[in-house]
């Protein structure tokens, strides 16, 4: 073999061990940002990985003449530079709020429990059609402002003459934040029945939506918070409990997630460190609470484009090609590591199904035709809760059953308002208790 070819083998290899040294480096930060929980925004991964790299180094080197004592050394300067980013904020690190709306006033209220939520208020559009019992909107999430496309469903309520609030929950769009170890789904029961007292109208009407869903059906287990509430709206429910949330089975007709294109926009898991801090918290490796990001960096860093394809599978497959704009980017606010927070202590719960069973107010469940929720989610609730006097299957919509496509909100709203004024339901009650095993079987 030629001496060119001797000392371009040489070369290669030798390249193929620094790159894999490189690699090593910074899958051993990675590990270590794992085991110490991102401490001091990811330094003391950092500096550790540093260390025992150089240390390495050194005693690689240590035969070596002085200038060939270097070359050990450039895998550690690599991939120290490689991993730095990790561990410089680029997103302001103070919580930096949504502006003002520019067609609805903007209200912030000290509950009792500690929380200060931002509130808004859509009186009825004509005095003379104002219904006497007012309408709390729980969005989803958790920890998720109210979205612009949710403000126009709100407005549309409004015009059909129901005085309606919404606020958004603690650490969730305008609202302050919370401690990490606060955001409970406990918690967000209890800011429910203080927010009820606060707006001090006697009995009130509640519509949650998603993860507010959950936060309503647990406040029904909860014979202190349902005093307070006149009748109640269970729309596309998240897991209500712990033994809830593990069922693993069947979901609605096709979604548009994979169908749709992705969305545009700047996303933070585009940035390294958003990326493995978001990416690592998803995986369960970091905590909420970790140390690599806090929670006002993680909620200013995070983006509507973040959301990928679960923004899509809240809608048919039919609609993959027309997903509205649900937000606006000035608007959309998000707080990924509180909303895992939330998630886990309804993971963590014991099973409220023999509290539910004693429910007395009247409810109304909502069920997508295209849901991307697991269908026992609902059902669960549908089996437990004797008040539940009519389920609405709702025929051509996704997870977001309001959601401005033909005469989708028009729809949603007609079976809102005649249940809360005890109409006849536009739409036959299906499924029935006795119907769950079918629906099941048959509607997946």
């Amino acid at each position: 073999m030629p001496t060119s070819a001797i000392r371009l083998v040489r070369l290669t290899g030798r390249l193929l061990l620094a790159l894999a040294a490189v690699a090593m480096l910074v899958v051993a930060f990675l590990v270590l940002i794992a085991l110490t929980d991102g401490a001091g925004s990811g330094l003391a991964a950092w500096l550790t990985t540093l260390g025992v790299g150089a240390v390495l180094a050194m005693w690689l080197g240590r035969r070596r003449t002085w200038p060939a004592r270097l070359v050990p050394f450039l895998p550690v300067v690599v991939a120290a530079a490689l991993t730095t980013s990790v561990c410089i904020p680029t997103a302001p690190t103070a919580r930096r709020y949504p502006p003002a709306l520019p067609f609805v006033t903007t209200q912030h209220w000290s509950l009792s429990t500690g929380s200060r939520v931002a509130v808004y208020h859509y009186p009825p559009a004509d005095p003379g059609t104002r219904h006497p019992i007012p309408l709390v909107y729980l969005n989803g999430g958790p920890v998720r402002g109210i979205s612009v496309l949710d403000h126009r469903f709100l407005q549309l309520l409004a015009r059909q003459g129901y005085d309606v609030y919404a606020y958004e929950q603690a650490g969730g769009g305008r609202s302050d934040l919370l401690p990490m170890s606060q955001y409970t789904i406990s918690r967000s029961v209890r800011d429910l029945a203080a927010f009820v007292d606060r707006l001090n109208k006697g009995k009130v009407d509640i519509l949650g939506f998603s993860s507010g869903g959950t936060v309503l059906t647990r406040a029904l287990a909860d014979p202190s918070v349902a005093a307070g509430l006149h009748r109640a709206i269970i729309a596309e429910p998240g897991p209500m409990d712990g033994p809830t949330a593990h069922i693993t089975g069947h979901k609605g007709r096709e979604s548009a997630r994979g169908l749709a294109p992705a969305m545009s926009g700047p996303r933070s898991t585009h940035v390294p460190r958003y990326a493995v801090a978001f990416g690592l918290m998803r995986l369960g490796l970091l905590t909420p609470d970790t140390g690599l990001i806090g929670q006002a960096e993680g909620d200013n860093a995070f983006t509507a484009a973040d959301l990928g394809s679960d923004t899509a599978s809240a809608y048919c497959a039919r609609d993959a090609h027309r997903i509205p704009a649900e937000d606006t980017a000035q608007n959309f606010s998000f707080s990924p590591a509180a909303s895992l927070r939330v998630q886990q202590t309804v993971k963590d719960s014991s099973s409220i199904a023999r509290l539910l069973r004693q429910s007395r107010t009247p409810a109304m469940l909502m069920i997508a035709e295209c849901s991307s929720q697991v269908r026992q989610w609902a059902t669960a609730v549908l089996a437990h809760d004797p008040a539940i006097q009519r389920t609405q299957y709702m025929p051509g919509v996704g997870h977001h059953m309001w959601n401005g496509l033909d005469e989708n909100n028009g729809r949603a709203a007609a079976v809102i308002t005649a249940f809360l004024q005890d109409e006849p339901a536009p739409l036959p009650d299906y499924p029935t208790r006795d119907e769950i095993p079918t629906f099941l079987r048959d509607h997946k």
